[in-house]
């Protein structure tokens, strides 16, 4: 059989609507400056889709830095690995500046955020390793788990109960594997919005023997008195062994970062083989994202934006009887009931209509039947910005409701969907 056979016959359960959905469904391009509003095919809408969150991706600081260091670095500079002839002051300022903000001992760059947690997971953990994650976990822990070719278990979302259950089991793997036991969680699950419950479970150490590991690409910058993360936040730092994050959220930039014991990065530099055999990240990068950490820790008054057009926009769902679920985060995720359809003919409405553009999530990432629209707001959102999505909102949910639209792909070439 061609190995390539497979390709024409499936293209799994999003890909089947591949030659409807790209350019509007798929793949939708957004022009213009990144901001609040954007145009898309050529008309301007109110955005809920960029993690942009203290609204850094055009702050006039932000532009001139990155400017600056393009024109005396430009793109290539430094050549080569950070091992060999990459490494630069700027990296490793950046470096003690991450590491001091969120508290640990050291911390260590990585080039994509994505690329960094599971190169990090396959570096942790050797085959005599055994780790335990949340059910909810993200697909970069779950890709980074699917190299571990060690033991794994997994426990019920959020559930501490069960968390423990599985450290149970994990602590008998281990005694016969002689290994240790690595948790895995996220600060701030990205679809639901809520926070891990990384004090609780870091709780769990007083009766078994563990180290905790915790993905807080959401709550880096966002959460915490200053922005330093959910450990700031539920006030156990200290016992989070390794911080995760990403630049690409409430930095809105590239790369990533891990912060933990000396000891503990002094390993991964040697060993974390996406670090050793990779390109640094350039410098007019790490320079840039030196100035989206300074504006962070000084600039608190974005933050405070932030949270003002959270509470407002949240509140303002949930007194229009909107289900946006247990969300104490920005990630705000407005659920409905409906088919792949529904959603469809709902996100044409909306954009046309409504001239909003947000995500849409369906079967197979949740259950048959199901519908998430995801909003994320930002400090760059105006009280206009939300008064008109919460309109449009209740307006929306009425045509689901009462069955307006049909059951069917709608004509994405179309001027508009349904208006009555």
């Amino acid at each position: 059989m061609d190995l390539f056979a497979k390709f024409e016959s499936r293209l799994g359960p999003i890909g089947d609507y591949a030659e409807k959905a790209p350019g509007y469904f798929a793949f939708p391009k957004l022009e213009g400056e990144i901001g609040n509003r954007m145009m898309f095919q050529g008309k301007e809408r109110i955005v809920w889709s960029l993690n942009n969150y203290l609204g850094l991706a055009n702050h006039p600081e932000v532009r001139k830095a990155d400017k600056e260091a393009t024109e005396q670095y430009g793109l290539a500079y430094p050549m080569g690995a950070r091992m060999m002839s990459g490494n630069s002051n700027h990296h490793e300022q950046l470096e003690k500046d991450l590491a001091e903000f969120v508290g640990k001992e050291d911390a260590m760059l990585f080039n994509y955020g994505y690329q960094g947690m599971v190169s990090a997971i396959d570096s942790l953990c050797s085959r005599r390793d055994v780790i335990v994650y949340d059910a909810e976990s993200h697909a970069c822990i779950i890709d980074g788990l699917r190299m571990h070719p060690g033991h794994r278990y997994v426990y019920k979302h959020n559930n501490v109960e069960d968390c423990e259950k599985q450290l149970q089991r994990a602590t008998e793997m281990a005694a016969q594997t002689g290994g240790g036991i690595l948790v895995i969680t996220e600060g701030v699950f990205g679809m639901s919005g809520n926070q891990g419950a990384i004090k609780e479970i870091a709780a769990l150490k007083s009766k078994y023997e563990f180290r905790l590991f915790v993905d807080d690409a959401h709550g880096f910058g966002t959460m915490g008195k200053t922005g330093a993360g959910i450990g700031e936040e539920q006030g156990c730092m200290d016992q989070i062994d390794v911080y995760f994050s990403t630049f690409a959220k409430s930095m809105a930039s590239i790369g990533g970062f891990l912060a933990a014991d000396k000891k503990v990065l002094t390993f991964l530099r040697y060993n974390m083989r996406s670090q050793v055999f990779a390109k640094s990240l350039p410098m007019a990068i790490v320079v840039g994202n030196q100035k989206r950490l300074d504006l962070l820790r000084t600039k608190p008054e974005l933050k405070e934006k932030l949270w003002h057009n959270v509470n407002r926009l949240q509140n303002g769902l949930r007194e229009r009887g909107f289900d946006i679920g247990t969300t104490n985060t920005p990630v705000t995720p407005v659920h409905m009931k409906g088919g792949l359809f529904d959603a469809t003919q709902l996100i044409f409405d909306m954009r046309e209509n409504y001239n909003i553009f947000c995500s849409v999530v369906v079967y197979p990432v949740i259950p048959k039947g199901q519908i998430i629209l995801r909003l994320i707001p930002t400090a760059v959102h105006t009280d206009e910005d939300i008064d008109l999505t919460l309109k449009a909102f209740s307006e929306l949910r009425e045509k689901l409701d009462n069955k307006v639209y049909p059951q069917e792909m709608p004509n994405i070439n179309a001027k508009a969907a349904v208006t009555a």
